[in-house]
């Protein structure tokens, strides 16, 4: 349409004979009267003479008074961009080379007074019986308020997308939050709270006629004295909460004018407009969102409806989460009064335990730890994991537990208190059962026995810092035993060196989906290998490794170490069997007496502990029908200690009471409780042990 270099019309001068060719006898064509009436101006431009007639309405719209335009497309440059009209020229071009009948495009003009505006072309190319190009019939219009309509659609219909996506992105992103935190983590991350738009972004939880808020926006924008708000208070949260409706805060105007508590506190944060939404779940209040804004003004039909619309479906994920909460406090809560209260300080012993709870179901199971310390300078370290990952594992574990400790402090042989558990288990109206792994450990020797109920076996941390897993043999798990009649449990000994750590753990920390077991176990044992020395450091370094692959069970794990500074050391040991009805064994077991305590020196305090040890022996004789077994040992730690026990047969414990009239009956534990430095009964499977301590003077 506007000729900025040859003119298209020159190759065809000759066609119509003469040196000067006249325009056809019909040209100009005379517009369509409703042409005009629809603000369109037309042209005819003979391509021959390369003449183009516009009418008054395209004069208007390039802008230019009759006298200004020649009839020649050139002189029409000034009124087009030099790049439009480039791109107009060669969309014509291409339209008369390809044979098409017409083209149409939109460009831009300048106006006289400097502006551009839109403009649109539509050109209809008339051709001759050969084909070629002879005229091209058209009409152009003034675009720009077309144009402006349709991009501002076309904006809008974009920004709904995406504020669309945005808002789905968000709903499925809040799928996969489990708890508060995470829905807000979600919504604040820099793909939602930034894609909405908002610039901070304000959460309150409903909790006992308050709203606690949870979320507080951007640094800098808490206003003090809203932590906690009441229902009642003139605040948007509140009125969102008491209303049940979104609140709409279109201009800063309107939030001073609303609101003139809370402005002044926020005013800095150049907020323009704000949404408040409330959070309802099963048609009641659980909460409130605040959005804010600094660029925005006003919100449109389709804001307020995606906004409202994402509104509900953070709800939703946050009623989820927070009943996740709820039931896992609960399940914690549960797990945690199973579980020992405390592990008790043994001397001598350096400890680490850990409970982590599973990422799936609801956080609680069948794992547990327990410590025991027993008499005569041993221990008992236990873990188990009972099957199943819900309250009724952890009511049937919190049973076992104690039913094992108590077998264990009865005095019962490591055998023997696993069978009697699995048979207690077997008989328990449950029908799970339960993996075990009980450890006595002589504390004084070194020396443990291990006995394992289908659970995995334990691993003995050098102080070198290699590890080795400890074979351990091996019976049913508890209940499955008793059942099928094959609760006899072989026991495995091994020694355990001063500055060696025992581990004991349940299958969590060793498991993977799809792994084999063998090479879990090679996994932690590199893992034990690699960690650090103190026993806390490596319990959490352990557990942090299951995080890190998303364990999905339960962790049980327990750590002992075995030190010497302050632990027990046996510096002698005897033992006698002191028959019923034997006076010639009594007088034995006196001369043993007297011979050792003399032998170990115990000084001044001799005939202290052979009058106390005799006393207990012959106590233990008259009141029960069985024998009397009798052991001494010196037990060496912070102070030097020798220590007698008497086992008999009768569980009947003893009482201390005033002699009688004869001066003979009941002087025997008068004579314990005022001459021992410390004394005790102990139960020993059917029977009792009674002890006592002396400390000695240590020998040069």
């Amino acid at each position: 349409m506007v000729d900025q270099g040859a003119d298209p019309g020159d190759d065809r001068q000759a066609d119509r004979g003469g040196d000067a060719l006249s325009p056809p006898l019909d040209w100009p064509a005379r517009p369509d009267g409703i042409l005009a009436l629809n603000h369109l101006g037309t042209f005819d431009w003979d391509l021959d003479t390369g003449l183009m007639h516009m009418d008054a309405r395209a004069h208007e719209v390039f802008d230019v008074r009759p006298g200004e335009y020649d009839g020649r497309p050139e002189s029409l440059a000034s009124r087009v961009p030099p790049g439009e009209g480039q791109r107009l020229d060669a969309i014509v071009s291409q339209a008369l080379k390809s044979g098409d009948e017409n083209y149409g495009t939109y460009f831009r003009i300048r106006r006289s007074d400097g502006s551009l505006l839109w403009t649109h072309t539509q050109g209809y190319i008339r051709r001759d019986e050969s084909g070629r190009p002879r005229r091209i019939i058209g009409v152009v219009r003034d675009a720009t308020q077309e144009l402006s309509d349709t991009r501002v659609q076309m904006l809008r219909d974009a920004e709904t997308r995406r504020l669309t996506s945005v808002v789905e992105g968000a709903t499925a992103a809040l799928s996969y939050a489990r708890t508060v935190e995470d829905v807000i983590d979600v919504l604040q991350d820099s793909e939602g709270l930034a894609h909405l738009g908002a610039a901070s972004l304000v959460m309150g939880l409903v909790e006992g006629g308050r709203i606690h808020l949870v979320a507080e926006g951007t640094p800098g924008a808490f206003v003090p004295g809203t932590r906690f708000t009441r229902i009642d208070e003139p605040y948007p949260m509140s009125e969102v909460v008491r209303t049940l409706s979104p609140l709409f805060i279109e201009s800063r105007e309107h939030f001073a004018e609303s609101y003139p508590i809370l402005w002044p506190h926020i005013s800095h944060l150049q907020v323009t407009s704000a949404v408040y939404l409330p959070l309802i779940a099963q048609a009641r209040p659980i909460g409130a969102l605040g959005l804010l804004y600094r660029d925005k003004i006003g919100f449109t039909a389709e804001d307020r409806n995606l906004l409202v619309a994402l509104g509900s479906g953070i709800a939703q994920n946050l009623a989820r989460a927070m009943l996740y909460e709820q039931d896992k406090d609960l399940a914690q809560g549960l797990q945690q009064a199973m579980l020992p209260r405390s592990i008790p300080a043994v001397p001598g012993v350096d400890l680490a335990v850990r409970y982590r709870s599973a990422k799936l179901g609801r956080d609680i199971g069948g794992d547990w730890y327990d410590l025991i310390p027993l008499p005569g300078g041993l221990v008992g370290a236990v873990i188990g994991d009972v099957q199943g990952h819900d309250t009724h594992a952890a009511s049937v574990m919190g049973q076992l537990r104690i039913v094992l400790r108590a077998y264990a402090a009865e005095g019962h042989t490591p055998a023997t208190v696993m069978a009697r558990a699995s048979v207690f288990l077997h008989e328990l109206d449950t029908d799970r059962f339960a993996t075990c792994l009980y450890a006595q450990v002589d504390l004084t020797t070194g020396v443990v026995q291990f006995v394992r109920a289908g659970h995995i076996d334990p691993l003995i941390r050098r102080i070198d810092g290699t590890c080795r897993r400890v074979p351990v043999e091996g019976g049913l798990p508890l209940g499955l035993s008793a059942e099928f009649g094959r609760i006899e449990y072989p026991v495995t000994t091994v020694e355990l060196d001063p500055g060696h750590t025992l581990l004991l753990c349940t299958d969590g920390l060793v498991e993977e989906p799809g792994a084999d077991l063998d090479d879990g176990m090679q996994r932690l044992t590199r893992q034990i290998w690699a960690g650090p020395l103190d026993l806390g450091e490596l319990a959490d370094r352990l557990c942090e490794a299951v995080e890190d692959r998303d364990g999905a069970d339960d962790v049980a794990l327990l750590l002992l170490r075995r030190r010497l500074s302050d632990a027990p050391r046996s510096g002698g040991r005897l033992k006698e069997h002191v028959a019923p009805n034997d006076p010639d064994a009594l007088v034995g077991a006196r001369h043993m007496i007297r011979a050792a305590v003399r032998a170990w020196g115990a000084g001044e305090r001799a005939d202290e502990i052979e009058l106390v040890a005799d006393e207990m022996i012959t106590n233990a004789l008259m009141h029960t029908d069985g024998a009397a077994v009798v052991t001494l040992r010196v037990l060496s730690g912070v102070d030097r200690r020798l220590r007698v026990e008497v086992e008999d047969t009768s569980s009947a414990l003893p009482r201390r009471r005033e002699a009688g009239d004869d001066g003979v009956s009941g002087r025997g534990l008068l004579l314990v409780d005022r001459l021992a430095d410390v004394w005790g009964v102990e139960p020993r499977g059917s029977g009792k042990c009674v002890w006592c301590e002396f400390i000695v003077p240590a020998r040069d």
